[in-house]
């Protein structure tokens, strides 16, 4: 098993080389999930590169952002001087991204990374299908869960082990871009998760809050169920930091054990938020996991220690074999190998017959293993020395840095892939008719005969409620409004029998859409012959991606609601589109449940509010699963702003109801085609008329 290391700089790479990594990931440019961290110019990644290949250290670029169409082609011209340079692979998140690289860049190895929502087989298997090479699961899975993926898994796992942990799923998140226009999905995160926020009048706790995750003690478990990567957060994080963390983890791997109780008090050191949680992975949700940075004294000796050592240090060192044979007559022959199977050889002198005392074989022997100042270290020898010669103990030396000069060439040589020009193709004009109204309902009590009587073009519901209500459904299609079954975002393989069912029950009243919102159940409903429409969780953010979701299917998709009107409008739209331009917008999707958190009992039936610090109040819902979708405190409202989405080119707007009655339904329904006066107390315009970062 790998253990992967954060890089946010330099140092910090240099310090997990040599703490025992076995891969490093980093950023290059300005297209990854840590903006914010110290990343790599060009010269610094193509040295990067070089020193951890020397090393037997692999590198992996992360390109995890959401890319707007005028960006891609920087993103894919950064994958391919990445690629040039040596890079071993980029993780990716957005799909028109992972298409474009297949064209420019087919021979680079991409990696899922957890920002693409990956929580089920289906999804690695959706990714696979993909051509990608590895999957990094979600932080939120089981040890159960992950040993089913891991057995059945045709690429690669990864998995966190060490670091910090989101309330939210990786990939889902919009709390940060919605409150103050910094997108976590582009790699500009002001983690508003970690401020107060209370259940009454005053924002007294830290209810979204995680304490820092750690698989320490669950290494063996892991290596045992197949997982290829055990990968440490912290690009944010300083290079004492990822020395501890990463020696910790890597010599009780390598060693055969589990972190000690001192490597265990070494981690919390080095930075905890009350200690560590093991939560996740042992399906133990609630209360303890959560916890926050307490202001203490950064731990001089321990990261003065981890800074000397990564200073001054050259870290486990690549074993090699070294080989000699020296026989009358013949040059001396020097020949050194490495694990993978690379060799150099090189010949010297004919070595005379001796005068004095001839060399012996443990002085040839101890001028190989003399590797100081190298990378390398003497982890065998197989010797030829024929009595009675002479050889110059210098000679021996000189060979030995000629070997290792020229295995050093061969470890550090770049790729020969294939690399070729992104090409956007063809262009797909916009829609000239006016967009339809579609209805998004929360539950089947929103499913009124009047909003049936005002005929929207199509409604709505999660599937678990058309299944639990089968005639109310049935009864709209009976009067000529299409139906549609709006599945979850999250479903664990252990999950989706139930789902199953319920998407049986929709297709046994007529219900011929589905609007899915993550990979891993497109299989599902190609399976159960559901029509497929692209839910707002896969983050179609370009043309690219448009393109590559009608490859898979869709035959209709949402765009972010973190772009901007006018680049929807720009979007090359390969299927119908639409976009969400009523509602309060669902910021969240969380395992942890914060409603039983606080009241120690399901009340999801209740309406719970969470108050910030500037008195705002948040709804939090309970999610398909018996998880909490925290929704925005303002609703976004666009009714009056109809001459702008109507030149987007769009097939529908699509109005997403959530707290809202039965009556408020019909009446935002009729504020949307220009009658009636209905305007929320409290709206936003969202990010459509403002940049997102």
């Amino acid at each position: 098993m790998e253990i992967l290391s954060p890089a946010g700089s330099p140092e910090a790479l240099r310090a997990a080389v040599r703490a025992g990594a076995d891969a490093v990931y980093l950023g290059f440019g300005q297209f990854n999930a840590r903006r914010g961290a110290r990343n790599f110019t060009r010269d610094e990644f193509a040295s990067a590169v070089s020193y951890c290949h020397l090393r037997g250290v692999k590198v992996y670029l992360t390109l995890n952002t959401l890319c707007s169409d005028r960006e891609l082609a920087d993103a894919v011209d950064c994958a391919v001087q990445a690629s040039k340079l040596g890079a071993d692979a980029v993780l990716v998140q957005d799909m028109g991204l992972v298409r474009a690289l297949r064209q420019a860049a087919p021979d680079l190895p991409l990696h899922a990374s957890t920002q693409m929502t990956l929580h089920s087989l289906d999804g690695v298997r959706q990714a696979a299908d993909l051509g990608i090479t590895r999957a990094v699961l979600a932080r939120e899975l089981s040890r159960t869960d992950i040993a089913y993926i891991c057995e059945r898994s045709p690429i690669e796992i990864e998995v966190f082990v060490h670091g910090a942990l989101c309330m939210c799923y990786s990939g889902q998140c919009f709390l940060s871009s919605a409150i103050g226009g910094r997108s976590g999905n582009r790699g500009m995160c002001a983690q508003p998760c970690r401020l107060p926020y209370g259940w009454g009048d005053l924002a007294d706790g830290y209810p979204l809050s995680l304490k820092d995750m750690s698989l320490a003690g669950h290494l063996k478990e892991l290596q045992d169920m197949g997982v290829a990567s055990a990968k440490i957060e912290g690009r944010m994080k300083r290079p004492e930091y990822v020395y501890i963390v990463t020696k910790v983890y890597a010599d009780a791997l390598r060693e055969g054990r589990e972190p000690t109780a001192e490597e265990r008090r070494q981690l919390e050191q080095a930075f905890s938020r009350q200690g560590f949680t093991d939560g996740y992975y042992m399906g133990q949700t609630g209360p303890d996991m959560f916890g926050v940075r307490e202001e203490t004294k950064p731990p001089r000796e321990l990261f003065a220690q981890a800074k000397a050592a990564y200073e001054k240090g050259e870290g486990p060192g690549v074993p090699v074999k070294f080989y000699a044979m020296i026989r009358s007559g013949e040059p001396i022959q020097v020949g050194v190998e490495d694990g993978q199977g690379r060799v150099a050889t090189a010949a010297g002198k004919i070595p005379e017959p001796a005068r004095r005392r001839p060399t012996s074989q443990e002085e040839v022997e101890a001028q190989l293993g003399k590797t100081g100042g190298t990378p390398f270290t003497a982890a065998g020898m197989r010797t030829l020395v024929e009595g009675g010669l002479n050889v110059p103990l210098s000679a021996v030396n000189a060979l030995r840095r000629q070997v290792l000069d020229e295995l050093s060439k061969q470890r550090t040589a770049l790729p020969q892939r294939r690399h070729g020009e992104f090409k956007v193709g063809a262009r797909y004009e916009n829609r000239r008719e006016e967009p339809e109204l579609y209805v998004s309902l929360r539950h089947a009590g929103q499913l009124t005969f009047e909003l049936v009587k005002a005929r929207p073009a199509l409604i709505t519901l999660p599937a678990d409620e058309i299944a639990a209500h089968p005639d109310d459904a049935a009864g709209a299609i009976q009067r000529g409004v299409t139906v549609a079954a709006v599945l979850p975002r999250i479903c664990f393989d252990r999950e989706l029998p139930r789902l199953r069912e319920d998407l049986a029950a929709c297709r046994e009243i007529g219900v011929t859409d589905a609007y899915v919102g993550n990979l891993g159940l497109v299989p599902l409903c190609k399976e159960l012959g559901f029509t497929l429409r692209g839910d707002f969780g896969l983050q179609v953010f370009n043309s690219q991606g448009l393109k590559e979701y009608k490859r898979l299917g869709f035959q209709s998709l949402t765009a972010s609601f973190e772009l901007k009107l006018a680049q929807i409008r720009d979007l090359s739209k390969a299927v119908d589109t639409e976009i969400i331009g009523y509602g309060r917008l669902p910021l969240m999707i969380t395992e942890n449940c914060a409603i039983k958190n606080q009241s120690g009992q399901c009340t999801c039936g209740n309406v719970t509010q969470l108050i910030d610090r500037k008195g705002v109040r948040f709804p939090v819902e309970k999610a398909w699963g018996c998880r909490n979708e925290l929704l925005n405190a303002n609703k976004i409202f666009l009714a009056d702003k109809a001459e702008d989405w109507k030149k987007a080119g769009l097939r529908a707007v699509r109005l997403l109801f959530t707290t809202e009655n039965g009556v408020e339904c019909t009446q935002v329904l009729e504020a949307y085609r220009g009658a009636g006066a209905y305007r929320p107390n409290n709206f936003t315009r969202g990010l459509y008329y403002r940049d997102v970062e």
